[in-house]
């Protein structure tokens, strides 16, 4: 009974704390009109190495500018997205790698990826995924994008650590009518520490994912990681599951979806 008070109490604080955050950053009118706005929030934390830092941001830079992300692109009604990219770590460390961008063919896309290549690390410390999300969801309230949909794409090898309460900052982007899907990057261990330990997945899948349509990717080996990314994005960008142009058989990755939605 006590905790679930405080919950209400810390949600109602973060609450204010973004009308606030709203007020004080009052965007301009929202007149471009998209079919997409994704936010990619990607684990920068201490727990990934250089050289995974590296081979994670070439795998989002070859997603972006693949010939099926672009098609699915080019297939909605207003033919473009708008796009930024985050990279989170610990409370506090949450930080856009690359601002908004509209994506609406090769050039553009390749614009975006070779940004996203040249910019610095800066996220730090341990597993805010909380920030992540209340970053996320202020930056769609704030941009100059009227996006039919709206969605923020966490991925991940380790669960909720620090920051904000993880289910009121969860909560609040679901009220925005966004939805929250995931990416757990399982051959980097996967498991959530204590009483045995959880598999992250099932972390995800209850406490990060949710909304319409919201589902959770997990890549269990490291050479299916690109592809885990590309089959995702395709999946947002589109709408639903993609036809993927590969060799590769579906179960190299699995796919939970949101048994219940808007949560």
């Amino acid at each position: 009974m006590v905790a679930r008070s405080l919950d209400r109490r810390i949600a109602g604080v973060l609450s204010g704390v973004l009308a606030v955050l709203l007020l004080l950053q009052a965007s301009p009118s929202r007149a471009e009109q998209v079919d997409l706005e994704l936010v990619f929030a990607v684990d920068g934390s201490g727990s990934i190495d250089e050289n995974e830092f590296k081979f994670q941001r070439q795998g989002y830079a070859a997603a972006i500018t693949d010939k099926q992300v672009l098609g699915a692109i080019t297939s909605g009604a207003h033919r473009k997205v708008a796009m930024a990219f985050v990279e989170w770590g610990g409370e506090g460390s949450v930080h856009t790698i690359v601002d908004w961008a509209v994506i609406y063919d090769a050039a553009s896309a390749k614009a975006f990826a070779g940004r996203l290549l040249r910019a610095p690390r800066q996220a730090f410390g341990y597993n805010s995924i909380s920030g992540a999300i209340l970053h996320a969801t202020a930056m769609m309230r704030t941009n100059k994008y009227d996006g039919k949909r709206q969605v923020i794409d966490v991925s991940g090898d380790g669960p909720q650590i620090g920051g904000p309460p993880l289910p009121p900052a969860r909560a609040l982007a679901l009220a925005q009518g966004i939805t929250i899907n995931g990416l757990v990057v399982a051959f980097r261990g996967g498991v959530v520490g204590g009483g045995g330990g959880e598999a992250l997945a099932a972390h995800y899948r209850r406490d990060v994912i949710g909304g319409r349509g919201a589902f959770v990717i997990i890549a269990d080996r490291k050479e299916y990681f690109a592809e885990a990314i590309l089959h995702k994005m395709v999946r947002e960008i589109a709408g639903r599951p993609p036809l993927l142009q590969s060799a590769r058989k579906p179960e190299k990755f699995k796919i939970f979806q949101s048994l219940i939605t808007n949560r």
